[in-house]
């Protein structure tokens, strides 16, 4: 059954949310079978048994672009242990598995709460639209860990910086003031102080231990014979230490003032770490990680746990996951599941 659930959710075409309503039809026509009271919200859906669930799952819908991929990315292909479609890894697996497993549960003894979203692989607009109906104590998350349980991410700082100058023409630079300079000036100083003062600050739980940075965008000027008048970066901050955020804030705001510019947070979100019990979980999977990356379970206040299935092929041609480690992720939900209803 895991499969064929599977095989459904790869056919809807959800780049964008380009064919949201339909699967979020599908997923509500399954589990209204089940009982489940379901509510729609803007482009999201939430589900639940019973409104005072101990636990629930939070599963985005959409999907990124593919290219040059073989065959139908909407028609889910077999090779031997490989699912190959677009979405099985990231995260439509994830969904499969968890709809699967309720059709194994005992729903008499076992309550839980089901939010699917949307927006996921652009700007979080989903989870950030239903985050505040979110009231179970714990939730799964179903993003593709090759069925580790993930039970800690980095926090975010996001920042678009606008830098501006003074356009005037090339033969006279000195009239002008070049926003790129103004910039790359900025920059280097930035560069010295997050190797001085921030990669010095460690924090255990996660493998790169510190706070990283990257300079991902930059853009300015017009054409090669007039000096800019304007130049924007953004820039990614990774946080492993809470207080990192207001400091990297401070520093940049401060030296901001040395130039004509504009500062824009796009995203300031906290590190997450799960620190309740699931040495249940890690008796059944052998071990648990943390990951530097971000979830929806970033922005919820709640104690979660990432698990799916693997392998992680997110964002790849051909993306796929393994049948038997499908199964796997089935498996462990309806332990969980179980698990934080006292029925196990």
């Amino acid at each position: 059954m895991n499969k064929e659930i599977l095989r459904k959710l790869v056919s809807f075409n959800t780049i964008r949310d380009k064919e949201n309503k339909l699967i979020m039809d599908y997923i509500e026509s399954y589990l209204k079978e089940y009982n489940f009271i379901t509510k729609r919200i803007n482009k999201c859906l939430v589900a639940y048994n019973d409104i005072n669930a101990p636990i629930g799952f939070i599963g985005h819908t959409d999907t990124v672009d593919y290219e040059s991929w073989d065959g139908d990315p909407f028609i889910l292909k077999e090779d031997g242990d490989k699912l190959i479609g677009l979405g099985t890894c990231d995260m439509k697996g994830g969904i499969a598995s968890i709809l699967s497993a309720i059709s194994k549960l005992d729903l008499t003894k076992n309550k839980i709460a089901l939010y699917f979203t949307n927006d996921e692989e652009i700007s979080f607009e989903g989870i950030k639209t239903i985050s505040n109906m979110i009231n179970t104590p714990n939730v799964i998350i179903g993003e593709p860990t090759n069925n580790i349980p993930i039970y800690g991410t980095k926090g975010v700082l996001e920042l678009e910086i606008e830098f501006f100058g003074k356009k005037c023409h090339s033969s006279t630079p000195d009239k002008g003031i070049n926003a790129i300079y103004e910039c790359v000036n900025f920059i280097n100083r930035l560069k010295v102080f997050y190797e001085n003062s921030i990669k010095s600050n460690i924090s255990n739980d996660f493998d790169i231990p510190y706070t990283t940075m990257n300079i991902g965008m930059i853009n300015g000027g017009e054409t090669v014979n007039s000096v800019p008048g304007k130049c924007t970066i953004t820039i990614d901050f990774r946080i492993a230490i809470p207080s990192d955020i207001e400091y990297i804030l401070d520093y940049i705001k401060n030296e901001l003032n040395n130039y004509k510019s504009n500062l824009i947070v796009k995203n300031s979100i906290l590190p997450n770490i799960n620190n309740s019990d699931i040495s249940f979980l890690e008796k059944l999977s052998t071990e648990k990680q943390t990951k530097c990356y971000l979830t929806e379970g970033s922005f919820v206040d709640k104690n979660f746990i990432i698990l799916g299935p693997g392998p992680d092929t997110s964002h790849q041609k051909n993306e796929y996951i393994l049948c038997s480690s499908l199964d796997k992720t089935e498996y462990l939900y309806k332990k969980i599941i179980e698990y934080y209803n006292g029925d196990i």
